[in-house]
């Protein structure tokens, strides 16, 4: 019989609905985790199976306390929960704009996977998968032959955010490497979901193939890697 489980922050819609997706199929009991109830709710009812909804506001500390409290033990953790608040270049980015952005896409993460570490701790084989972005990797971002040097530096909190989230999935990496946890990053591409209207033009891929990247990592076995940052189809990606 088959009794893992995992929990997928902001997954009631994207890349996060299609990861809860492809979970259940694997035989996986996968918490659905949503600010939103109704939005929830619903995502559970489509994805059927052993898809089941937690209430779960990443930036609420109090209510990512009640969430953990529910579950005993977890296989599986992705950080897919993300925002973009404010796409501007640092010149005009206002801190509150960097705030709010890094509340959901950095300190949520580490609120959460802190608070689950306990059950993920009676799981054989705990994994961490950490949804960031290719734009977040530094050596990308300072390659004038790559697409991010047209940015000029928009979508900074963003992109910032995601440098510091790749830098964290490496210290939990180190940090956990004794307990048998792997903890690793992944950039998914350019997707159509609603996240910022980049993700709209008729380029942006399927959510589901980057989910089956996240997948590959929340499946790894126990020789496989930890503390690091992968492309979507496996290839390694630079800091």
């Amino acid at each position: 019989m088959n009794d893992r489980t995992a929990l997928v922050t902001g997954a009631n819609k994207g890349i996060g609905k299609e990861i809860a997706r492809l979970l259940v199929a694997e035989g996986f009991t996968v918490y659905v985790g949503s600010r939103d109830a109704g939005r929830g709710e619903k995502a559970v009812e489509e994805i059927g199976g052993g898809a089941r909804l937690l209430v779960l506001d990443v930036t609420d500390a109090e209510g990512i306390a009640a969430a953990a409290a529910r579950i005993g033990t977890l296989d599986v953790l992705v950080n897919n929960a993300g925002v973009v608040v404010d796409d501007s270049r640092p010149t005009e980015l206002t801190v509150d704009g960097l705030r709010r952005t890094y509340e959901t896409n950095l300190f949520g993460v580490l609120a959460v996977t802190n608070a689950f570490l306990p059950a993920l701790r009676r799981s054989p084989a705990p994994r961490i998968v950490n949804i960031s972005s290719g734009t977040g990797s530094l050596t990308w971002g300072a390659d004038p032959e790559r697409e991010f040097a047209a940015f000029r530096g928009q979508g900074a909190a963003y992109r910032s955010g995601k440098a510091a989230l790749n830098a964290l999935t490496l210290y939990y990496g180190h940090a956990l490497a004794e307990e048998g946890f792997k903890v690793n990053a992944l950039a998914p591409g350019l997707r159509a979901t609603d996240l910022h209207p980049r993700a709209a033009l008729a380029s942006a891929g399927d959510p589901a193939e980057a989910a089956e990247g996240a997948v590959r990592l929340a499946l790894l076995a126990d020789d496989g890697p930890t503390g690091g940052f992968f492309s979507w189809d496996g290839t390694p990606v630079p800091w």
